[in-house]
């Protein structure tokens, strides 16, 4: 049986108008069931309760299966609230890491907090290591659950929001369950803003280096013995996208990462490819493309044309999604809110022009130069 105690301690220095000049300082204590639970939920070395700490600017120590919270009284209020729904999942048998910590106290923030809406119980696929693979945030939910009802699912969003990672754990469930025969994963073999040259060895060993993100979300899922022979055996591809041109894809689960750097009429290839008995997912951040300046997106052209169609999913993921290190969504934010602001000076600008960027409302710059310097005139 828990219990909560709290106490106020109100400044006695008071303005001109008699009112209290500081914030009302509180504390409060929880009591928990029992050591087990306290060690549970302040994580090793107290990590979690640091994080707590850091995220509502409350004082937070601990003693036997006691916790005592101390600040302002908002601070306690938010502290105590965000313990009480990390609680609830634990008392369901679900384990709190750091990751899960840093969304639940988002969500308190910003006055949306419910157990069931915090941290989802929902197992996606136990990996061949006894890892689960669950959804951990609201939009996580609906794209799986999208994933799970469209033949088409698009997911849109920046990096670290589990768009690739839980569109291979629905694949290799679907695989598992027998409910697709096959699992093909493919990214268009484009270089992330450097050339590599000359790479040595047979097509495969040429296209690898492209493909490694989805072998190691693979390989983590998946026994290694098991994955490689699956792959010799063509029940799991691993193919660049212009290998898709001219086959038809039945009773597969198709995974199209990376995205944002196909042409418009290479997704429309891809996405003519798919047969009777299969699904696809289509992953990518449109913010990040590596095609040629001027060059359309088929990511961000498909969302004009696909948009209402029967059988087709699109799901968008923002910063508040992002389950890597915290520092990977203030970077995130960092980049959208300089890219706001030039966004907003070119506006400002009775040209629109940037030396960096074609002008706003234009597809791309001029045919005949890329970035100033003359290119060569186009093949006829």
């Amino acid at each position: 049986m828990s219990q909560h105690q709290s106490r106020d301690h109100r400044p006695q220095h008071r303005g001109p108008s008699g009112a209290d000049s500081a914030p009302r300082l509180s504390e409060a204590k929880l009591v928990l069931a029992d050591n087990e639970e306290a060690l549970a939920l302040a994580g090793n070395h107290d990590e979690n309760l640091r994080l707590i700490e850091r995220e509502v600017g409350a004082h937070i120590g601990a003693r036997g299966n006691e916790i005592r919270v101390r600040g302002t009284e908002e601070q306690v209020g938010r502290a105590t609230e965000l313990i009480a729904e990390l609680r609830k999942l634990l008392q369901g048998g679900h384990p709190i890491t750091t990751g899960e910590v840093e969304y639940a106290a988002r969500l308190v923030g910003s006055g949306r907090a419910q157990a069931e809406d915090v941290l989802f119980k929902d197992v996606v696929l136990v990996t061949d290591r006894g890892k689960p693979i669950k959804p951990h945030t609201q939009m996580q939910r609906n794209y799986v659950d999208a994933i799970a009802k469209a033949d088409l699912t698009f997911s849109i969003g920046p990096a670290g929001t589990g768009k690739t990672y839980l569109a291979m754990a629905m694949a290799v469930s679907a695989l598992r369950d027998r409910r697709a025969a096959r699992i093909i994963l493919t990214r268009p073999a484009l270089e992330a803003g450097e050339k590599l040259g000359f790479l040595p060895g047979d097509i495969q060993a040429k296209v690898d280096p492209y493909l490694r993100p989805l072998f190691d979300a693979l390989y983590d899922m998946m026994d290694l013995e098991k994955a490689q022979r699956f792959v010799e055996r063509g029940i799991i591809e691993v193919a660049p996208l212009a290998f898709m041109r001219g086959r038809t894809l039945n009773d597969s689960f198709i995974i199209l990462d990376e995205a944002q750097n196909t042409t418009p009429e290479q997704m429309k290839m891809f996405l003519t490819r798919l047969g009777f008995g299969s699904k696809a997912v289509v992953t990518g951040d449109i913010t990040q493309t590596d095609l040629p300046r001027g060059q359309v997106s088929g990511l961000n052209h498909v969302r004009g044309v696909l948009p209402g169609i029967q059988g087709v999913a699109f799901i968008h993921f923002s910063d508040q999604d992002v389950v890597r290190h915290e520092l990977v969504q203030r970077i995130i934010q960092a980049y959208d809110q300089y890219e706001s602001g030039r966004s907003g000076r070119r506006d400002g600008d009775r040209s629109g022009a940037d030396p960096l960027e074609p002008p706003q409302g234009v597809s791309g710059t001029d045919p005949g130069r890329r970035g100033g310097v003359p290119s060569e005139p186009p093949q006829i």
